[in-house]
């Protein structure tokens, strides 16, 4: 079964300037061209255009919903990478988040499924290190 890994981007809320583009609707449809091409190029598939609600402070106390336009991306997973993750996330490469656990001395495993999250592989199940361990303040 194929496995991919997803990319979501915000749209864009207005077209940039190119040259002999006058239209705002011109300019807009030059500006997503190029997002896509760009992508593609990484080989990122375009899948859809999500508009999701979004939870925002409005005033102290207040709070609005707003909407944010997404584009949805995908790429097949390489298959090694694909049979290591039965989560369909990507295995953890960067040594400074694989070196992440819950305590300073468990050895990290290489194998634990990553969800990507804004270009870091956050390995599923760690949480970050707040202080020491319930046995090590017993012992103080």
């Amino acid at each position: 079964m194929q496995r991919y890994e997803f990319k979501v981007i915000p749209a864009p809320k207005r077209g940039e300037k190119f040259r002999g583009v006058k239209t705002t609707e011109d300019r807009f449809a030059q500006t997503l061209t190029q997002v896509m091409n760009t992508l593609g190029a990484e080989g990122w598939d375009y899948v859809r255009a999500d508009t999701l609600p979004c939870d925002e402070r409005a005033g102290l106390t207040g709070t609005k919903t707003t909407y944010q336009n997404m584009l949805v991306f995908r790429r097949p997973l390489a298959q090694g990478v694909a049979a290591t993750a039965p989560l369909a996330a990507a295995a953890v490469t960067d040594p400074a988040i694989a070196a992440h656990s819950l305590r300073a001395d468990a050895a990290p495993a290489a194998d634990v499924p990553a969800l990507k999250l804004g270009g870091a592989q956050v390995p599923l199940g760690a949480a970050p290190a707040i202080g020491p361990a319930k046995s090590e303040i017993a012992a103080e």
